[in-house]
């Protein structure tokens, strides 16, 4: 907040001495505190508990169970701490993201001016509150929502909220009620929104959850309708498995009742083995950790994650809902042309508050002498007849006011000239400030004895200010209807036009009228240079992109059509097209969304129903934005991208990630990252589900043939989260193959458990299961005991998944034309797994309950062998991949 008490000279004040220190403290004490609604967290027992609810964690306890019924405790232990240890880890992780959530939380914070008690005191933001009257100055942040008493050239920039770039002008003596839209309430102002200029006074009317900031939201802080795209993919996964193994268990109790040749303890025995061989437990894990590592690197491109999910969350996304301002554009007002009388025209590049660009000729010519005379002579009324600032201050060019008046300062710093020197050579004699009802502002100068008035504004109203208009041959007579058409020709294509106008006089004339008509400059709110290359690769990679807006019409359509968006003839959807469509029904409101890629005059609820209509389009859907107006379409959407320099508080409480630089072209960079987890979570459950189904072959075929359990349950555990357990979470560093961006994305309902997993697991897991029930029964056959050949079948396996996890690290390339270095984590991982199995057969006690014991070199040799024959199965099957994808 601005720490000067702002003062209305000369205005009387209609709140008279305002609430006394007594009627405050009791309506905080009815009211509340002026605080926006927050999310009630769980607590760490709530976060505990939802560790269990997977159909995963069901069958891992009744199988603890049941080992403890028949005696087999050290099992059912080994079980319980697993489960035990999932869930601490998974706690602490959410309990982790929820502490950086609610570090993020900075709403309503600050201090402001009231009267009280008839003085003006500094309060806190929060203890304000209904009938309190707030001052408001330049640079103030509005901390409630207010109705104006009296105001003196004040205007609001409430874009947060409205998304309109351009400031308001406020009028204490409009009125205004419930039914009138909040970019036509003149004389209210509203929490969250900044004044650029001028003074006013204004009594609360409403605090915290009432406030218009408020009760958008409200609507965000529950919870989101829409699922992220991993969680409904593992979700599926994960019933698909659990349904797996019933089948699975039920086929092999039929196979062991018909071979007569167990009892009942074998048989319960047996299928507890099989359900804890085929759940991936290491997969909460991996899982994890590759998305904890996707959020590592995509801070480092800029994007800050809030919510683990929301990193493969994007990487799904199909459709880009994006804000316009300050999300496609610099939400800084920017001169692109200039329009002298003569038809002269000169074109400004550049774009926000830095004064990098230049300005040159139609086509690009150099501008000569004569025209930079008349620009410097232009841009002297833009500079003079303005109130704001523009300095270099801390490695950046920082400004303070009206953007419109801020443009003309960039203006005349890119025409080298001195603002400083611009303002103290003459005398200022008065300031006309910008009204709405007047629609200009100006000044009145003395320079020796001369009187001058600079003025700029609308061109409707400069136009009939003036009677000459300036040419390279001096002042002649006004040629009104060629100067509008440039006018309206140039209003068309979405710019902001200004004009200027000056007045010399010997007489002191301050009259506002018989003045020389200067020029033109048309205004945009310009593109970040890196929107449409960033757009663009959104493009390439089969992602769509809308912009959804709350600005004009042409204004919409002309950054549209810049970006490539939309074609000329294509139609701007604005909100009234919307209500008057939602009378056909919801099939006519979503034909009209779906064809269209423009949205203009949309408010936050319209926004919300634009992201639902896709959704419903089979689309899963990003929205990005910085204001409070974006927030309930973030809240609707899979992923929520707030921009975090520029964006609001509840923006970026609502967002699923918040983009650090405002850099459009770092979301593009977050979606090749999100890919890239996703492949890694790919993988991972590919090396899981074959080493799985590995399992479930080696059990059936040990009971077609007769034969005993070839591993006890603990010993499948061990395998499953120690000697494969370091493998899968080191696979989930894997970097980027190259090419994310290249493909389209995946079907919004494409099951994590695809054919091509299925095709891997079938042709991979075979293989395991085939060669390790061989070697199982020819061990067997051997003369060795049970203990000894389930030993030596663990052992394979764990081989097995040594070679696995390293031709695991991609789905279609040779192992042997990947860098063994790009991935150190899996390099160290794999000879980690041997040699932590290897440890646990020489530890006493883990290996009674293991139930194993060293082997001889020859042995481990030999094992070593026919694990190799898994690498050339796998290398062939890629083979094919590769010649059925040419």
């Amino acid at each position: 907040m601005n720490s000067a008490a702002p003062e209305l000279t000369g205005t009387p004040d209609p709140a008279g001495n305002g609430l006394t220190r007594a009627e405050a403290s009791a309506r905080l004490e009815k009211f509340g505190y002026n605080q926006l609604p927050t999310p009630p967290m769980p607590g760490l027992v709530e976060l505990f508990a939802r560790q269990f609810l997977s159909p995963f964690i069901y069958i891992l306890l009744i199988a603890s169970g049941v080992s403890f019924a028949l005696g087999q405790t050290p099992s059912g232990v080994f079980i319980l701490i697993v489960l035990l240890i999932n869930a601490i880890i998974g706690t602490v992780q959410e309990f982790s993201a929820q502490k950086a959530a609610a570090a993020l939380k900075q709403m309503m914070k600050g201090t402001t001016h009231v009267l009280r008690d008839g003085q003006i005191i500094t309060v806190e933001v929060e203890e304000i509150v209904p009938g309190d009257v707030v001052l408001l100055s330049s640079g103030d942040k509005v901390p409630a929502d207010i109705q104006l008493l009296s105001a003196s050239s004040l205007a609001v920039d409430e874009s947060m909220l409205t998304g309109e770039s351009l400031a308001v002008a406020k009028n204490a003596g409009a009125t205004s009620d419930d039914s009138t839209p909040l970019t036509e309430r003149v004389d209210q102002c509203f929490a969250g929104s900044i004044i650029t200029h001028g003074r006013g006074r204004g009594r609360v009317i409403a605090t915290g959850s009432d406030t218009q900031l408020g009760k958008i939201a409200q609507g965000v802080t529950g919870k989101t309708s829409a699922e992220p795209p991993l969680m409904i993919r593992i979700r599926k996964f994960t019933y698909q498995v659990a349904f797996g193994i019933l089948v699975a268990i039920g086929a092999l109790a039929c196979l062991m009742i018909l071979d007569g040749g167990y009892s009942i303890e074998d048989m319960v025995l047996m299928t507890i083995g099989l359900a804890v061989s085929v759940i991936p437990e290491g997969l909460p894990a991996a899982l994890t950790v590759a998305l904890a590592i996707g959020m590592s690197r995509m801070a480092k491109r800029n994007v800050i994650i809030r919510k683990l999910v929301a990193v493969e969350a994007l990487g799904s996304c199909t459709l880009i809902c994006s804000d316009k301002t300050g999300t496609l554009t610099v939400n800084e007002l920017t001169i692109r042309k200039v329009m002298l009388p003569d038809g002269r025209q000169f074109d400004v590049t550049g774009e926000g508050v830095a004064p990098g660009g230049e300005i040159t000729g139609h086509g690009g010519a150099q501008v000569d002498r004569a025209g930079q005379d008349t620009l410097r002579e232009l841009c002297v009324a833009g500079v003079l007849a303005n109130e704001s600032h523009l300095d270099y201050s801390g490695g950046e060019w920082v400004s303070q006011g009206d953007i419109v008046d801020i443009a003309f300062l960039v203006m005349a710093k890119k025409l080298g000239m001195s603002i400083t020197d611009l303002r103290t050579r003459q005398e200022q004699v008065a300031l006309i400030p910008y009204e709405s009802e007047k629609a200009y502002s100006g000044v009145v100068n003395r320079i020796g004895d001369q009187t001058v008035i600079y003025a700029k504004g609308s061109p409707e109203k400069m136009l009939a200010m003036c009677h000459q208009m300036a040419t390279t041959s001096g002042s002649t007579a006004i040629d009104k209807p060629a100067l509008e058409s440039q006018f309206t020709g140039l209003a068309s294509r979405g710019y902001r036009i200004i004009a200027l106008a000056k007045k010399t006089s010997s007489s002191g004339d301050h009259e506002m009228a018989d003045m020389v008509f200067l020029g033109m400059v048309a205004m945009i709110d310009p593109l970040r240079h890196e929107a449409y290359e960033a757009i663009e690769k959104c493009r390439t990679g089969g992602i769509e992109v809308a912009m959804v807006t709350g600005d004009h019409p042409a204004t919409a359509k002309s950054i549209a059509l810049e970006l490539g968006l939309c074609d000329a003839d294509a139609t701007v959807v604005t909100g009234p097209m919307l209500d008057e469509a939602k009378a056909g029904g919801q099939a006519a409101v979503d034909q009209l969304i779906r064809q269209a890629r423009v949205f203009a005059r949309i408010e936050p609820a319209r926004k919300a129903q634009i992201v639902d209509s896709f959704m419903r389009d089979r689309h899963f859907v990003a929205v990005t934005g910085d204001g409070v107006n974006d927030a309930p379409a973030m809240r609707q959407a899979h992923a929520g991208i707030a921009m975090g320099k520029r964006g609001t508080d509840v923006a970026k409480e609502t967002a699923d990630l918040i983009v650090t630089d405002d850099n459009f072209s770092s979301i593009v960079a977050g979606i090749e990252q999100g890919r890239v987890v996703y492949n890694n979570i790919r993988k991972v459950i590919g090396l899981l589900v074959a080493t799985g189904f590995s399992a479930i072959l080696l059990f059936f075929f040990c009971v077609l043939a007769g034969l005993p359990m070839p591993m006890i349950a603990v010993q499948l555990l061990w395998l499953n989260l120690v000697a494969n357990g370091f493998q899968d979470v080191a696979l989930a560093f894997e970097p980027k193959e190259g090419g994310e961006l290249s493909v389209k994305p995946r079907s919004p309902h494409e099951p994590v458990f695809d054919k091509h997993i299925i095709e891997h697991v079938l042709v991979v897991g075979s293989w395991m299961g085939l060669v390790a029930f061989l070697n199982f029964q020819w061990t067997l056959e051997q003369g060795q005991s049970i203990e000894q050949a389930r030993n030596l079948t663990l052992m394979l396996m764990v081989l097995f998944g040594n070679i696995h996890a390293l031709n695991s690290r991609s789905e279609s390339r040779s192992l042997f034309k990947i860098s063994l270095f790009r991935n150190p984590f899996l390099m160290l991982a794999v000879p980690l797994a041997q040699l932590a199995h290897i440890g646990a057969m020489y530890t006493p006690g883990l290996s009674d309950v293991l139930q194993i014991q060293p082997i001889s070199l020859a042995e481990w040799l030999q094992l070593l062998a026919l694990a190799m024959s898994l690498l050339a199965v796998e290398e062939l099957h890629k083979v094919l991949i590769r010649r059925r994808a040419r």
